[in-house]
């Protein structure tokens, strides 16, 4: 054994290296990469379509979800490689921009990848398919824009918008009673939506659970729900004609913001401040009186004392009302919200038409309706089911149909659903790569096989033999021209889509098209892969 000495006889230390990078390059770290997000679509293939599976999934501290909504499956499975984080990135953005079609881009962006890894083995450049790859893209958004129809829908008659939620709505667990929560999410979105500027704020619809009931209960409330009670039960549960004092200071004497103490020797010094804090009291309750205020409602809480001056002087009143909802009543009614008593005018208060306190089943559950609100139309969906997980799927599933109508009113352009439009794209894109002479025209012919893979999934999903169906679906549509046959995955009997009533919206299927192509280009540039070692 041998040592390491410096110029002065000093030994080296030569310590063991405390963690070494691994580094894969090339070749390697591009099938690396396919690999990984491979692994992320196949989870989410199965859940496609009307017939396609759920998931249920449980986190760390043991909360568990049942669902078949893209996004949320993959935010809550934690993919930690880097690879599969970015189509969890895909799929969220696909759901915060169109709010519909989660599933769809991460199968898209699996198959393109599963593509272009046989064109890797033969030895094409990454860059060359990434370029075909964008080329099909834009003839495959060309196409949908052709094969698209514009549909006509008012305020009176909402039918066309209806059926396009229904068809969102069928791959969900509320499928059972489709119609009527499709109808509830479009008079929701018609309640708010402003048509002349086509468009429609998300933030005055409001989506409220309670478990117990059916989910046939489900209703539409023309106003805001709260999950709270009256604070007293000898207040007035129904209060006709309101005025609202909205207010975020709390009903308690104030405390100094330094430290400090009260030195009470005597009785007559405790009688002195327990009058002065009665007398805080008695003022705050005048000031909400004086202003003509028959409904209090704030964010803080409000101590016995209070609570029992406000039920003498009949003033109704409403405690731990969140900030977020704190907004949406001052919207809607059209009052301020008040930080200081003081502060508080009759010009500052919001009205409604009615205000009344509802209790449900035997169990003491109560929340307060606001309805008829004054200044804006806030609506709030109101789900009932019987269990925690059925109310939180169908939140999510009425969410992506309120999202699809708010599309519809921005843009009222659909495409037909069944893999019908990814089969026309798919046609259009061969017919376009035989024109290409260079080495991308073998990329656009992979880009139209992964569009193959929709309709596939569907048939796969429904039970159908997938090569036979999408064959047969593929071959008609070239025989009659017809761009709106796709997979009968209900087994009505006809492969015609506009026959069958299901839609899509334009924009949410050019969006998939072109984020998942964004994505694959971007995992196709990748030749280096250095991940930093841990400590043993």
């Amino acid at each position: 054994m041998s040592l390491a000495f410096d110029e002065f006889g000093r030994p080296f230390l030569i310590i063991k290296e405390q963690g070494s990078k691994s580094r894969i390059r090339g070749i390697d770290a591009q099938k690396a990469n396919i690999q990984a997000a491979k692994a992320v679509a196949r989870t989410l293939r199965s859940s496609l379509g009307p017939k396609g599976m759920d998931k249920i999934l449980q986190s760390g501290d043991g909360d568990i979800t049942i669902t078949n909504d893209g996004a949320t499956i993959l935010q809550e499975m934690e993919v930690e490689h880097q690879i599969g984080k970015l189509l969890v990135e895909l799929s969220r953005s696909q759901d915060y921009e169109i709010g519909d079609g989660t599933t769809g881009v991460v199968v898209l962006a699996g198959s393109l990848l599963e593509q272009a890894e046989v064109l890797l083995d033969r030895g094409i450049h990454p860059l060359r398919i990434a370029e075909g790859f964008e080329m099909a893209s834009k003839v495959a958004v060309a196409e949908l824009e052709r094969v698209s129809e514009t549909f006509e829908f008012s305020a009176t008659d909402a039918e066309p918008l209806i059926r396009t939620c229904m068809t969102t709505l069928s791959s969900k667990i509320v499928n059972r009673c489709k119609r009527e929560m499709a109808e509830i999410c479009v008079k929701a979105v018609m309640a708010v939506a402003d048509f002349e500027r086509r468009d429609v704020n998300l933030d005055l619809i409001k989506v409220e659970g309670k478990v117990g009931g059916k989910l046939e209960d489900t209703v539409l409330v023309n106003g805001i729900v709260l999950d709270k009670d009256i604070s007293h039960p000898q207040m007035a549960k129904v209060i006709k004609d309101a005025k609202i004092a909205i207010l975020t200071c709390p009903f308690e004497p104030p405390k100094p913001k330094t430290k400090h103490k009260i030195d009470i020797d005597t009785a007559e010094k405790y009688e002195e401040l327990r009058q002065q804090e009665e007398k805080y009291f008695k003022d705050m309750v005048q000031q909400c009186k004086d202003s003509g205020a028959t409904l209090i409602i704030c964010q803080w809480g409000f101590d016995d004392e209070a609570n029992h001056l406000l039920m003498h002087e009949k003033l109704p009143a409403i405690r731990w009302v969140g900030g977020v909802e704190l907004e949406l009543l001052a919207i809607a009614t059209g009052g301020r919200i008040v930080p200081r008593f003081q502060e508080l005018t009759p010009e500052k208060l919001g009205s409604a038409g009615s205000v009344k306190e509802v209790s449900f089943g035997t169990t003491k559950d109560r929340m307060v309706v606001i309805e008829d609100c004054a200044a804006s139309k806030a609506v709030t969906v109101f789900v009932r089911g019987g269990n925690k997980m059925m109310i939180e799927e169908t939140k999510r599933s009425l969410h992506d149909a309120i999202c699809v109508a708010r599309n519809l009113v921005r843009s009222n352009k659909i495409v037909y659903g069944g893999g019908s439009a990814e089969l026309a794209c798919g046609i259009a894109v061969e017919e376009a790569a035989d024109k290409i002479p260079g080495v991308e025209q073998y990329a656009m012919r992979a880009f139209a096989e992964a569009l193959d893979a929709v309709p596939t999934a569907l048939a796969e999903n429904s039970g159908l033999p997938p090569i036979e169906t999408v064959a047969m679906v593929k071959s008609q549509q070239l025989k009659e021209k017809n761009p709106y046959l796709g997979v009968d995955c209900k087994e009505t009997g006809t492969n015609d889509m506009k026959e069958q009533g299901v839609f899509e919206t334009l924009i949410g299927k050019q969006q998939q098209m072109l984020l998942a192509t964004q994505v694959v280009k971007l995992i196709l540039k990748i030749d280096d892969v250095i991940t930093s070692g841990k400590y043993d």
